[in-house]
Order: C-alpha cells, then sequence, then structure tokens
C-alpha cells in the first residue's frame, strides 16, 4: 500500500476529493458520498472525522436569507482609523461583529481597516449602523458605505466535483 501524499496542510488528494463533495452535496450521508467517490463508506467517515477533529471540516453555519426576515439592503462600509492602538482597535472590532445586521467583519491592511458586511431593512437602518455603531467609536475618522447590488458565493479553496 502506497502512503498518502499529504500537502504542506497535511490534508492530501482524497481529503480535498472529500471535502469538494461535502461541500457540493452538504445534505448527503457518508454513505452516499462515499459511493459518489467510490471508496469505502468507512474510509470516508474515518477522513471526515479526522477533518473534524483537526479543525479543517467545521459543523455547517445555518445560512438566514437576510431579504426572508426583512433586510434587503446589504452594503459594504469602508473604514478608516485615525489612529492604530490595539485597544481601539480591539473594542471597535468587538463592537462591530457584535452588531445586528453585521454579516461580517474584515480587519484589512491597505488605505483602509476595516471592511464591514451589512445587510439591513432600509436606508435609514443603514445609515444608523453607520452614525450609532461606526462613527461613535473616537479611533475611527471616516467612512464609506457602498451598496451591494448582487452577491455569489466564489468556488472557494477546495475543487469540487465537476469544476
Amino acid at each position: 500500500m502506497v502512503a498518502a501524499q499529504h500537502s504542506a496542510s497535511g490534508v492530501d488528494a482524497l481529503d480535498l476529493r472529500i471535502l469538494g463533495a461535502v461541500i457540493e452535496h452538504q445534505d448527503a450521508s457518508v454513505k452516499e458520498i462515499a459511493a459518489g467517490l467510490g471508496i469505502p463508506a468507512s474510509t470516508c467517515a474515518f477522513r471526515l472525522r479526522t477533518l473534524r477533529g483537526r479543525g479543517i471540516l467545521s459543523a455547517p453555519r445555518v445560512h438566514v436569507d437576510p431579504t426572508a426576515v426583512g433586510s434587503p439592503v446589504q452594503a459594504m462600509i469602508r473604514v478608516r482609523l485615525g489612529n492604530h492602538n490595539k485597544v481601539g482597535v480591539d473594542a471597535l472590532f468587538d463592537a462591530l461583529t457584535e452588531t445586528t445586521g453585521v454579516l461580517q467583519v474584515f480587519h484589512i491592511a491597505g488605505a483602509d481597516d476595516f471592511l464591514v458586511h451589512v445587510a439591513v431593512s432600509d436606508a435609514a437602518a443603514l445609515r444608523d449602523i453607520v452614525l450609532e455603531k461606526i462613527t461613535v467609536h473616537e479611533i475611527v475618522r471616516a467612512t464609506e458605505t457602498q451598496l451591494v447590488f448582487e452577491l455569489r458565493e466564489g468556488a472557494g479553496v477546495v475543487p469540487r466535483p465537476g469544476m
């Protein structure tokens, strides 16, 4: 038997195939995934347990459609800081991630310091997030808000069958 070739991350080609199948068919059973890949169900189950145990694969997150729950307006808010001290940055980061309507917060490098993806009910709610949740922090120098017209998921980092 030939030993599996692992990449620097410790994930081999079979792990990637299993991950791709799980992403593509999230509701499939282990038996269905294994059958689709042409491997024994026991191998598939062992690999999935190992991937979960190593933190490579985590439990699926519940996706809620923002429009269906009354938040059809999505925007990206660019936040530029006036100064960069750890306490201020951490406080802002924590406050943003705890704000209702905030979907994702990116602490980034470049001209801007944070990118905040939000979903809200209307323009007034968007204004309120900017004025009442972001610019109230002394560390914030400026914001710029961009409306999202359409959002599509990318292919991700794991190749999927048929792609």
